[in-house]
């Protein structure tokens, strides 16, 4: 599954990379010495967009996506709008908050080949492969998730990377799943600890 790091080439839904800074980096200008400020700016407040919603700071996400569009805005151009939206979606995703990324199909329209197809495998329409950053391989499960094709190893992968990183909103997702698989199973056991654990990350 996508929590397995893999170095094959990647399918276009996957290669877009669309959470890396580089996703921005579309204008024509992007090989001169100096960037233009709209899309420094948008680079810098993606990557703290990315970083505070993972940590579990919605309202500081929030200040920052909304310096993302400003910028993008500036340009005209939709479909990078469209590519931003993704990336939202995405960590979303990864925090297991599907919601059907309604922001980026109001701009699938004007949306590239590429985010198009990465649009669809977030709503669990597609296959591919994830990358060895880490923030993919955990969007890779929660659309495993999504698509109720993930195992219990899986599921503790998916915890791992999120502690190992410091991700308190996936994190405590992540756990949310196996504490509700215990409950269900009736180990209630594991199902205390779990909690506890979570009681531990949001208090």
């Amino acid at each position: 599954m996508a929590l397995q790091q893999g170095r094959d080439a990647d399918p276009p839904a996957v290669r877009a990379r669309l959470l890396l800074l580089s996703t921005l980096a579309l204008c024509a200008c992007a090989g001169s010495p100096t960037p233009p400020d709209w899309q420094l700016n948008a680079a810098d407040s993606m990557e703290y967009f990315r970083q505070d919603y993972l940590v579990g700071d919605t309202a500081l996400a929030e200040s920052d996506f909304a310096d993302v569009k400003a910028n993008l805005k500036r340009t005209g151009r939709a479909d990078l709008l469209a590519r931003a939206e993704l990336v939202r979606c995405a960590v979303r995703t990864a925090s297991l908050e599907f919601d059907g990324c309604p922001a980026f199909e109001a701009l699938r329209q004007d949306a590239g080949p590429e985010e198009i197809a990465y649009g669809d495998y977030l709503l669990g329409k597609g296959a591919g492969k994830a990358s060895d950053d880490p923030l993919s391989r955990l969007v890779a499960a929660g659309v495993a998730l999504r698509k109720t094709a993930i195992t219990p190893a899986e599921i503790q992968a998916a915890v791992d990377l999120s502690s190992a990183q410091g991700w308190a909103r996936p994190l405590l997702a992540w756990l949310g799943v196996q504490a509700k698989r215990a409950e269900d199973a009736g180990d209630r056991e594991t199902a205390a600890r779990l909690r506890r654990r979570m009681d531990l990350i949001s208090k």
